[in-house]
C-alpha cells in the first residue's frame, strides 16, 4: 500500500512529466497581433532545419519593367523562349549553400554562399484569420552574406565583395519547421553583379 509521501512524490512526478508538453504547446501558440523581429546566430536546430529544406527544381529570374537591361553578372541566351526559367539543384553542406542553375540551352552556373554569422527571423500576424482563431503567422528567415564563388554563367560577376540576400518565406505558428517555408528569394549584388531569383520550396 502506498504511503502518503509516496502518493505525493508520484503526483509531483506526474505533474513534472506533463510540463514539457504544456510548455511546448504554449510556446508554439501564435497570439493575435504578434509582431517580432529578432537577430541571432544559427543554432544547431536551425542548421539542421536548413539542411532539411528542399527547393523546387524550377527557379525564375526576377525581371521588372526594364527586363534584362539592368542586369549584370549573369551571362545566358536571352533570346530563348521563357529565358527567365532555370533548372535548379541546391545543397546545404558545411554551413554553405550551393545553388546550381541550368539554362534551357544547357549552360550552367554555381553560386557558393556561406551562411553569415547572424540571421534575422521575422514573424507577424497579418490579421487574415477569423476572430477567435489562432493566427497563422507570416514568417521569414533572412540571410545577408558574402558570396564565396561563382562559376559558369556567374563567373564574371562574382568579385570581392559581392553580397547575397537569401530569404525563406512561409506561414506557421511561433515554432519553426522546414515545412513552414513555401517560397524563397535570392538576390546577388556587387560591383559587377545585380540579379535575383525566386521560386518555391518542396518541403
Amino acid at each position: 500500500m502506498f504511503s502518503k509521501r509516496s502518493l505525493i512524490v508520484a503526483f509531483s512526478l506526474l505533474v513534472l512529466l506533463s510540463l514539457p508538453y504544456n510548455l511546448l504547446a504554449c510556446a508554439c501558440c501564435a497570439e493575435p497581433g504578434t509582431y517580432s523581429i529578432s537577430t541571432s546566430k544559427s543554432d544547431p536546430t536551425t542548421l539542421e532545419m536548413l539542411g532539411d529544406m528542399k527547393f523546387n527544381k524550377n527557379a525564375t529570374l526576377y525581371t521588372d519593367a526594364a527586363g534584362f537591361d539592368d542586369m549584370k553578372g549573369i551571362t545566358f541566351n536571352q533570346e530563348l523562349t521563357d529565358a527567365d526559367q532555370f533548372d535548379l539543384v541546391t545543397a546545404f553542406v558545411a554551413k554553405t549553400w550551393k545553388f546550381t542553375f541550368k539554362t534551357q540551352d544547357g549552360k550552367t552556373g554555381v553560386l557558393t554562399l556561406p551562411i553569415p554569422a547572424q540571421m534575422l527571423s521575422f514573424k507577424v500576424d497579418l490579421h487574415d484569420k477569423e476572430p477567435n482563431i489562432d493566427p497563422s503567422l507570416y514568417k521569414e528567415f533572412r540571410f545577408k552574406g558574402t558570396a564565396a564563388n561563382g562559376t559558369g554563367i556567374f563567373k564574371g560577376g562574382i568579385i570581392k565583395p559581392t553580397s547575397y540576400f537569401l530569404v525563406f518565406q512561409g506561414r506557421g505558428n511561433n515554432c519553426d519547421n522546414a515545412s513552414d517555408f513555401t517560397h524563397w528569394r535570392l538576390e546577388v549584388t556587387g560591383r559587377k553583379s545585380d540579379y535575383a531569383f525566386f521560386g518555391k520550396m518542396d518541403n
